[in-house]
């Protein structure tokens, strides 16, 4: 029997022993490669993370102790072990294993985690409700390297280390260079400095340090001094967390699984904020995801011997596209540049940035000064555009309104992965930005119904003069898309003829319309083309035409969405109405194939043909 099949919780770990430890950790790394070679998934993350999760589920003790994840990329093998190993074949699936941290999932899931940068911040609440509460069992965050640009990150480390909580961070860093030199020697001396002898003789030190008159506390200041720099020498960065209150410690080998519970079983014993450095590679244990670990850090099915995708995806997508469009407009533009916010490969601008390095800029996982930072390029004689996607803008949604709209900065938008995105569930749809945008003034809101139309849209965007937004999904393209005549702002454009009733639509959602309306006869279908302005003169005219019977679908938040734009244009309208709304409603979505989703919320082909025929 393997090791793994005799391991349903993380108390069965406490049985192993340390060689069993590291077997164990081969075991699971392989699970995790078989079942995401059918699934798809985030595999680099989650196989660097092997020997971290087991070792800290080794030493502390969950449920009771808390683990927070920064980022549910790396949490699969933390689902493993703490009951969901029978599940895992169905990761990501309608009905199956959630894609990220979800407490609703687990009791070893403490807090919801899909966007980085909350891990800190949470556990500081938890720290405070133990403290309160009397609870004396310990809190850690582990946090990955990219957390480090995130600006909450360090406003919890901050308060963290000023409280003095009893709190521990744990860096998984798998992007920073250390040589193997460097890196065995501070992780010696970190295993070293914590051990309970070492802080029993550095306490005794201290306590008669203190004791002595005169000059005793100026040894003891000096000697502090010289103890932080010389860990200063080993590995640069240690004294800004512990200027931060933290106690520094590591560099820590990440896949030494016996180094890591020696850690850990030290800084178990140890009260105050704790800041511990492991290095980990991406894709460890599989060579296909170390060679090229970008690639594997979220994908599709995959052939376990070799890593190749089992279906190649001839279509370009929106994504593709932009990119070319950016790259077009650059060659005929100097001032046009590109921001992203760690999303260069997702929002198609790898290209961008090959071609025009100096005009291009990766922020890292601070969406907020993306955004600020475009309106400041914007103010002084540059054209940028913002490529984020549409689950990470509404993290800088105050700047984009303050920093942004307020002084109508003309900043352009390139909302990526908007709508309903799959697998990745509710944390990462792209449910709300046309409700939380079209709210805002000066703001115009555009959804591209195929390729053509973006394109179109991009290249007129900064003549509108003001800041822009162009929403559209992670798909592929259409594949047949209607002809592009141009396009005018705050115009509509009818794609089909009828009085019996109108439907209105915006995004690639209108080629489902158009099929859905294939076989009734007298329904006009029309793409709004944006979300704001409408076409208030059109919407008008046809809705009369058709007696008040309209439809309107959207592939977003049915709640101050689009088809609440339309009630607002005909709040005036002297006739009855008889419509239908068809967005998404209010509660979020699981995960979960698109189609899928889809014909579940009745917004598929059946579904609108149905709402259609409900109202004739």
């Amino acid at each position: 029997m393997s090791i793994l099949a005799r391991v349903a919780t993380p108390q069965d770990l406490k049985k192993l022993s340390i060689e069993e430890l590291t077997e164990l950790c081969a075991e699971v790394r392989e699970f995790i490669i078989h079942h995401v070679s059918q699934t798809g998934g985030h595999l680099a993350s989650s196989l660097g993370a092997v020997e971290l999760t087991l070792a800290l589920h080794y030493v502390f003790s969950t449920p009771e102790d808390k683990i927070l994840w920064d980022v549910g990329h790396q949490a699969y093998a933390h689902k493993i072990i703490t009951g969901r190993k029978e599940l895992f074949p169905r990761l990501r699936q309608m009905g199956g294993l959630s894609p990220f941290i979800n407490p609703a999932e687990s009791v070893y899931d403490p807090f919801v985690s899909g966007h980085a940068g909350n891990a800190i911040s949470a556990a500081s609440g938890i720290c405070e409700a133990f403290e309160i509460t009397g609870n004396p069992a310990h809190v850690i965050a582990v946090i990955g390297d990219g957390s480090l640009s995130n600006g909450l990150t360090f406003e919890g480390l901050n308060f963290a280390g000023v409280r003095k909580q009893n709190l521990i961070v744990v860096l998984n860093d798998n992007e920073m260079f250390i040589s193997s030199r460097v890196g065995a020697l501070a992780d010696y001396l970190s295993r070293l400095m914590t051990s309970r002898t070492m802080r029993g003789f550095k306490e005794g030190i201290k306590s008669t340090l203190h004791n002595m008159p005169l000059v005793g506390e100026s040894i003891y200041r000096l000697s502090k001094h010289i103890e932080t720099n010389l860990k200063g020498v080993v590995v640069s960065g240690s004294n800004l967390f512990e200027e931060m209150g933290f106690r520094y410690i590591g560099p820590i080998d990440g896949h030494n699984t016996a180094h890591l519970v020696e850690g850990f079983q030290n800084i178990s014993r140890m009260q105050g904020p704790i800041f511990m450095h492991v290095i980990t590679e991406k894709g460890h244990g599989y060579i296909p995801a170390e060679m090229d670990p970008e690639h594997f850090h979220g994908v599709g099915t995959f052939h376990k011997i070799n890593g190749e995708a089992k279906t190649a995806n001839k279509r370009p997508t929106y994504a593709d596209v932009f990119g070319q469009t950016m790259i077009e407009m650059a060659q005929a533009d100097e001032r046009i540049v590109a921001v992203t916010a760690a999303m260069a490969s997702g929002t198609g601008l790898k290209p961008f940035a090959k071609a025009f390095p100096a005009r291009f800029f990766d922020v890292g996982i601070a969406e907020g000064h993306a955004v600020t930072m475009a309106a400041g390029m914007a103010k002084y004689g540059l054209k940028p555009v913002v490529a984020i996607y549409s689950t990470f803008l509404q993290r800088a949604y105050d700047e984009i309104i303050h920093d942004v709209a307020l002084q109508n900065a003309p900043v352009v938008f390139a909302i990526d992965r908007a709508g309903l995105v799959g697998p990745d569930g509710s944390t990462h749809h792209g449910l709300f930005d046309i409700a939380y945008l079209r709210s805002i003034p000066n703001m115009t809101v555009l959804i591209p119904r195929d390729q053509h139309m973006l394109r179109c849209m991009l290249n007129q965007a900064f003549s509108i003069g003001g800041p822009v937004a162009i929403r559209y999904p992670r798909d592929s393209v259409v594949e047949e898309p209607l002809p592009c005549h141009g396009f005018s702002v705050g115009r509509a454009q009818v794609l089909k003829d009828g009085t019996r009733a109108v439907v209105f639509c915006a995004g690639p959602g209108c080629y489902r319309i158009l099929e859905a309306c294939r076989d009734i006869e007298g329904v006009a279908v029309v793409d709004l083309c944006s979300a704001k302005p409408l076409d208030r003169d059109t919407i008008t005219e046809l809705v009369r035409a058709a007696s008040g019977r309209f439809v309107v679908v959207e592939d977003g938040t049915a709640q101050g969405g689009v088809g609440s734009a339309v009630l607002e244009v005909l709040s005036g309208l002297d006739m009855p109405l008889h419509f239908r709304l068809l967005g998404l409603p209010d509660r979020f979505i699981e995960h979960g194939g698109s189609e899928p989703l889809r014909a579940q919320l009745g917004l598929d082909t059946q579904g609108i043909m149905a709402s259609i025929r409900d109202i004739l």
